[in-house]
């Protein structure tokens, strides 16, 4: 049976997590400011990675942990969802914008989850579009809806409506695109900055889509039966909208969300929250300012 939350997720241990000049220009959330403390910026992210493994496995939330290599540095490597995604009798590869990012793509990343447990299937290789400069990023271009099969896509440099398309066509999922802007007035890069939907609530940065666009998102997730948690632009900032439900060993549902986002939140978004899942909050400011992404972003669903 396939839940919304996830029952099972991967996580990368970074060994050279930095400020990325090459992924800055498209992602407006990442902060250069001290990014020349290189070895203080590494060694506080993989602190923040280790407490934030053990918080989520004292929550009962099954993770696998994968090793980053020295070699080639992959300074993004802490965010699995982009380059992956795991639908039990199929494994998809997806094409990236960064070069530094397609080495994240390593086949024995697959080998140590099969051994772990996890099925892999039949592994499609999308990474192909990128000789046509055309990118799909995983479920950090795709939040999807697993038990209505959408797949929701705010377009942008890093999301192609050709390869989504593509994605649909071997998934069985229906694409469900629009536009999604920062405060500059530039594409967001990724959809899961700007929403996350779980079992039965979806919260969205509604402010910002156009105010075009905005009925038909709402009418879509109200439509499969999601109570609308609305964020201001500032949340989105706060990475609010980068969260992820997963179950804990009892099938409980959890929220996991940052420091930063919870304590961005009104009470009453709380509270909407808390009646279907418990908050998970994990402290990780350095991975957020310097890596541009939030605790969603490393957490790859594998199950």
């Amino acid at each position: 049976m396939i839940t919304q939350g996830s029952r099972e997720i991967m996580m990368v241990r970074p060994k050279h997590f930095g400020f990325d000049q090459t992924t800055a220009s498209s992602n407006s959330f990442q902060n250069e400011d001290g990014a020349d403390a290189v070895d203080e910026i590494s060694h506080k992210a993989i602190a923040e990675f280790d407490t934030a493994v053990s918080e989520l496995r004292s929550n009962g939330i099954k993770v696998h942990v994968i090793e980053d290599t020295d070699n080639p540095v992959k300074p993004n490597a802490v965010f699995p969802n982009n380059w992956v995604s795991f639908h039990g009798d199929k494994t998809l590869l997806y094409p990236m914008l960064a070069e530094n990012r397609r080495w994240e793509r390593r086949s024995e990343v697959l080998k140590q989850l099969e051994h772990e447990g996890v099925a892999i299937g039949e592994v499609i290789d999308l990474s192909r579009f990128e000789t046509e400069e055309k990118f799909l990023e995983s479920t950090g271009s795709m939040v999807l809806d697993y038990e209505h099969e959408l797949a929701y896509a705010c377009l942008s440099s890093r999301t192609d409506i050709d390869v989504i398309e593509e994605f649909c066509k071997v998934t069985g999922f229906d694409a469900f695109t629009f536009d999604a802007f920062d405060k500059e007035g530039l594409s967001v890069y990724h959809t899961n900055v700007i929403m996350c939907i779980g079992e039965k609530y979806a919260v969205i940065c509604l402010d910002s889509i156009p105010e075009e666009e905005q009925d038909t998102v709402v009418e879509a997730l109200e439509t499969t039966g999601h109570e609308i948690i609305p964020l201001s632009m500032d949340q989105m900032y706060a990475f609010a909208g980068n969260m992820l439900e997963v179950l804990d060993g009892e099938g409980n549902s959890v929220l996991v969300m940052s420091s930063t986002a919870f304590n961005s939140l009104s009470e009453d978004q709380k509270d909407t929250i808390q009646r279907y899942s418990k908050i998970l909050s994990v402290d990780i400011p350095t991975i957020e300012k310097y890596g541009g992404g939030s605790v969603r972003c490393m957490m790859c669903r594998v199950s």
